[in-house]
């Protein structure tokens, strides 16, 4: 078994982020604020990514599962995977999309959850594309959002932070710390592997954040995915090394039965295909013992998100 702990779908690019909205150019071209950016390889005419061709990608790819994330850069979009975790309960695992800070963010997140489909929360905070960009000034911790904190932890979901980059003003990591000290019952995943990458390991004060940050896995409510490694390496190809190496690195310090294996899709797809991927994933856990792989591959998801296991 393997599931996918970090993947995407939309119908259609809309999203806002902190320098300006985002919108369809086409062929996999998308517009933020005056930037424009190859989101997905230029494959259809449409910026797109559908429950359909995401399980086309992981029947390819030998994928059973996918946990569906969400955020600010692709535009509210939980209607829209409600509808896909109806039509195909036994293949994702949804996260509502909640932007706390907004006005009414509580009622309609409330609104949301009522459904009782979702498993998680995504929180989007970094500043190139989530909350922090939108909110300057929020923090995970502060009291106008502790509600939030009790919601889910009376609904027993799970919180996905991406924290965005090390070194910046969403890297929350003191405040994620906090929290998961505070609610020590309420499940934290925090995205990217803390989003280590060749720039921070040569600059000594950020891999010092890295390294506080990675170190949260030592709190036993506190996860990490390891997806997109492979967008920060640019000049790498399959099977990316280098993210194998910062997977090693990781395991050494908070063991394998805190990382969940995750791909980023569909953005990850200009980086290697699916199938690529997925054989990326069982080369770079073959140091471990076979325990061990299943934990990264499958178990730690399946435990974390309630997911029934067909092994």
């Amino acid at each position: 078994m393997i599931i996918d702990a970090h993947a995407h779908i939309f119908s259609q690019i809309h999203g806002m982020t902190g320098t300006g909205p985002t919108r369809d150019l086409g062929y996999g071209r998308v517009a933020q604020g005056s930037e424009k950016i190859q989101l997905l390889p230029q494959f259809f005419e449409k910026t797109i990514f559908t429950p359909e061709a995401l399980i086309a990608n992981m029947d390819w790819a030998g994928v059973d599962k996918a946990i569906l994330l969400q955020g600010p850069f692709y535009g509210e979009c939980n209607t829209y995977v409600l509808e896909a975790l109806n039509h195909y309960p036994d293949r994702f695992v949804g996260a509502a999309f909640c932007d706390p800070w907004a006005l009414n963010g509580q009622r309609d997140l409330l609104e949301v959850l009522d459904s009782g489909k979702f498993k998680a929360v995504k929180m989007e905070c970094s500043e190139a594309a989530g909350l922090c960009g939108l909110h300057p000034e929020a923090d995970i911790i502060s009291p106008e959002i502790s509600w939030m904190w009790k919601e889910l932890l009376k609904r027993d979901l799970v919180v996905v932070f991406d924290l965005g980059a090390v070194g910046s003003r969403s890297y929350q990591t003191s405040s994620v710390a906090a929290l998961a000290k505070m609610v020590p019952d309420l499940k934290i995943v925090i995205a990217h592997l803390a989003q280590l990458r060749p720039q921070v390991e040569s600059n000594p004060e950020q891999m010092k954040l890295w390294t506080a940050q990675i170190d949260l896995g030592h709190l036993p409510n506190v996860w990490f995915d390891s997806a997109a490694l492979p967008a920060y390496l640019p000049q790498e190809d399959f099977p990316f090394p280098t993210a194998e190496r910062y997977l090693h690195m990781a395991v050494d310090r908070i063991g394998p039965s805190k990382i969940l294996w995750g791909t980023d899709v569909p953005g990850l797809l200009t980086s290697a295909s699916y199938l690529q991927l997925a054989k990326m994933a069982k080369l770079h856990v073959g140091f471990l013992s076979p325990d061990e792989q299943a934990m990264i591959l499958w178990k730690n998801a399946s435990l974390l998100f309630d997911i029934p296991s067909k092994m």
